[in-house]
């Protein structure tokens, strides 16, 4: 006996079916909220920010001391005085300094360990060595900064004869130590993703296993690779703490890693607690940070986009 369409509808239906109805509803409507709390709460950061550095650009009375034809005007940064003088090469000169140091010490020594866990190390190894990375991602960044001025900048000094113990390449060592997990971890993750039957043919056309993980493995797993290494500049564009108790604070434009810097997120932490609330110098950290938010977020757009297109291009698109 067959039963029609229109009898199966009018059916009730099973109070269990109803209630997951209902509890599949209350999730999607929980997910939604923190999706669109989560984007709030980033718009109104990104308000908050940009609102505190508009006099900068549209204030008469702080363009008398602060005005980015000034900014770029004066070599120096100076911002307490009779004549405040708010140069800001010397902090993009440090930032871009540290952050070039960082990378270029935390990026080979990440990648590398990445394939050695993800193609050499042997299981029990593996599961040991990934753990011990990640936990380093674990650690305060107050504590890097303070284990770069107690012990490292001795070590550093001792090593390099540098003139000061704090300097561009002592914060640069510790911020590697911060930026390494972040990098490590996404492209172990992308190593692993690559395909067994990649490997498995290249080893039978007679390449070494080494020959392999450069040759092959990497190559298939560079868009996640690269989405590591970008997270990693990142954060180390933003790092705060780290830069601010290991490189020394002193705001010169210096090409040699061994003078003292200071950048623009030290800046910010280290002035902002004194200015006067509405003063120039206030309007001006602002301007500082919206500075490293546009930096975070065109690197953030761009590693999307450069990974979309290396995806294709693997893909054969």
């Amino acid at each position: 006996m067959t039963v029609s369409p229109i009898a199966a509808r009018s059916r009730p239906v099973p109070r269990h079916l109803k209630l997951q109805r209902v509890r599949e509803r209350a999730i999607g409507f929980a997910l939604q909220a923190c999706a669109l709390a989560a984007v709030a709460g980033l718009v109104l950061i990104m308000l908050f920010v940009f609102r505190g550095a508009l006099p900068v650009l549209f204030d008469p009375e702080t363009h008398r001391e602060a005005s980015l034809a000034k900014f770029f005007g004066t070599p120096l940064w100076q911002p307490v005085g009779d004549i405040p003088k708010y140069g800001l090469m010397p902090l993009l000169t440090g930032t871009l300094k540290v952050t070039t140091l960082a990378m270029l010490f935390a990026v080979p020594i990440a990648v590398l360990a990445a394939i050695f866990a993800s193609e050499f190390a042997a299981p029990r190894l593996r599961e040991a060595i990934k753990p011990v990375i990640e936990i380093l991602a674990g650690i305060p960044s107050v504590v890097l900064g303070f284990f770069a001025l107690i012990v490292m900048a001795s070590w550093v000094q001792a090593a390099t004869g540098a003139p000061v113990r704090l300097n561009a390449l002592n914060a640069a060592i510790a911020l590697g130590l911060g930026i390494i997990p972040v990098v490590f971890t996404v492209a172990e993750d992308a190593l692993r993703a690559v395909p067994r039957s990649y490997r498995e043919a290249s080893l039978a056309l007679g390449a070494s296993r080494w020959q392999t993980a450069w040759n092959v493995t990497l190559p298939a797993a560079a868009a996640g690779v690269a989405a590591g290494i970008l997270l990693g500049l990142a954060r180390a564009v933003g790092e705060t703490m780290i830069v601010l108790m290991a490189s020394g604070n002193a705001a010169i434009t210096s090409a040699s890693p061994f003078d003292s810097v200071r950048t623009l997120s030290a800046s910010i932490a280290a002035e902002l607690a004194e200015v006067v609330v509405g003063s120039p110098h206030y309007s001006v950290l602002f301007f500082l940070g919206a500075l490293l938010f546009t930096a975070t977020f065109l690197i953030n757009v761009a590693a999307g986009l450069f990974v979309e297109r290396l995806r294709r291009k693997l893909r054969g698109a």
